[in-house]
């Protein structure tokens, strides 16, 4: 009997790395649409990139920050109500929009760029924005992946320390994470992404679409966002996987012939294989 729990957390898993790479796809494609709405299909897609950018800055300063208040933050002791959640979001995002403005002010038309490419200048102006969605993703992808690989060695600690304090029940549902483990997820997946992550970023980032800064924004803020929501629902989500289907969304607003189909059933089988 003691199989069915097990079983049904099984269940749960697996559905999340279907349900967090369609949802992460889903939130992309609402961004390049709008994206496309706002900017890209107006007379002016310059200026009206200039006008719009503050608030797609602001977007992820609020989703990132509210998220994680919401979660708590509980280690630093402080218990946020959703009022003060949301009022704390709001500064944080305009604090975030107003150093985004300060950099996209600076940007200018390209007018020798145009000629090539007639959305050359408006691809300049999300250049300085992808610094944010860039940050937003490592916050993503400390907060929910670093967990995924210290949580079996924390539950381990636990188990010894209890057994070594004389503890009937060795097995428990929360465990306390010492800081030298957290120091020990951090810098293991910093030296992952120092060694072997260049690979996993040439094929996201390369191969699946050609992703251009209005893209890559949509897709790395939409990756973030459904990591941060799943870290804070406990889900043991994979970045990669979301990150994934945030991008073959954004190319599909191109068509389905703006995505190496191949690329995905490599990555897909090799999804099934590792695991």
């Amino acid at each position: 009997m003691r199989l069915l729990p097990a079983l049904k957390v099984g269940y749960v898993l697996a559905a999340s790395w279907i349900v967090s790479p369609m949802l992460g796809g889903f939130l992309a494609y609402l961004l390049m649409m709008s994206i496309r709405k706002l900017i890209l299909n107006t007379e002016q897609p310059f200026q009206a990139a200039k006008r719009w950018a503050p608030a797609y800055v602001f977007m992820v300063g609020f989703i990132i920050s509210l998220v994680t208040m919401f979660k708590g933050l509980k280690h630093l002791n402080l218990e946020l109500t959703i009022n003060q959640s949301f009022l704390s979001a709001i500064v944080f995002g305009l604090l975030v929009a107003a150093i985004g403005w300060w950099l996209i002010r600076k940007v200018q038309v390209d007018h020798e760029a145009d000629r090539d490419y007639h959305f050359a200048s408006v691809e300049k102006v999300f250049v300085p924005m992808m610094i944010f969605t860039a940050c937003a993703m490592a916050f993503a992808h400390g907060s929910n992946d670093v967990a995924n690989g210290i949580g079996p060695l924390a539950a381990v600690f636990s188990i010894v320390t209890s057994v070594q304090d004389g503890a009937t029940e060795v097995v428990q549902q929360k465990a306390a994470v010492p800081i030298w483990i957290l120091i020990l997820g951090g810098g293991g997946i910093v030296l992952g992404l120092a060694t072997m992550g260049w690979k996993v970023m040439q094929t996201i980032g390369t191969k699946i679409t050609e992703l251009t800064p209005t893209r890559g924004y949509c897709a790395t803020l939409a990756a973030a966002t459904t990591v941060v929501l799943a870290s804070k629902t406990g889900l043991p989500v994979y970045t990669t996987h979301i990150a994934v289907g945030a991008v073959m969304d954004v190319g599909m607003t191109s068509g389905v012939a703006a995505v190496d189909l191949r690329v995905i059933r490599d990555i897909v089988a090799s999804w099934l294989i590792t695991l």
